[in-house]
């Protein structure tokens, strides 16, 4: 795999411009390292929050949940019945659902709904192609009714 630095440990750049950017900017780093160690550095007073280890951090935090199973069930309908009724079906009943057909379905994470979506069927299994994606801002609005 090629490497996406150079000889000096710096990004690697295609673009001559940005390379006079990356000398002037090495040449600007060694004169504030030559500079009188009574001046107080800017690098030395302040944590590091570049770019590379904000997003490695990030990804380390990342990484420890991606792992994590969740329940993904798609919700055809509801329907109410007695238990009286429920007791009654034997092999080859109908159950009426509240959805009616071709209407979307409703996508659900742990018990919690986040999408809605339409039937396909790829390699003759069954699957939901997502149609709508709830925000957090509506889940968070729903979890409150």
């Amino acid at each position: 795999m090629a490497s996406d630095m150079d000889d000096t440990g710096m990004p690697a750049s295609d673009d001559a411009g940005l390379d006079d950017d990356w000398a002037a900017a090495m040449a600007e780093q060694a004169m504030a390292e030559a500079a009188p160690a009574g001046k107080a550095q800017a690098a030395s007073i302040f944590p590091n929050f570049d770019e590379a280890a904000g997003k490695g951090s990030l990804m380390n935090e990342l990484d420890m949940i991606l792992d994590i199973p969740v329940q993904i069930a798609v919700e055809l309908g509801r329907t109410r019945m007695t238990i009286r009724n429920l007791l009654l079906l034997a092999h080859g009943s109908v159950v009426e659902l509240d959805a009616l057909a071709g209407e979307p379905l409703n996508v659900f994470v742990n018990g919690t709904l986040i999408a809605q979506g339409e039937v396909v069927v790829v390699n003759d299994k069954f699957g939901i192609r997502l149609t709508d994606i709830v925000t957090p801002s509506e889940r968070a609005r729903r979890l409150g009714h």
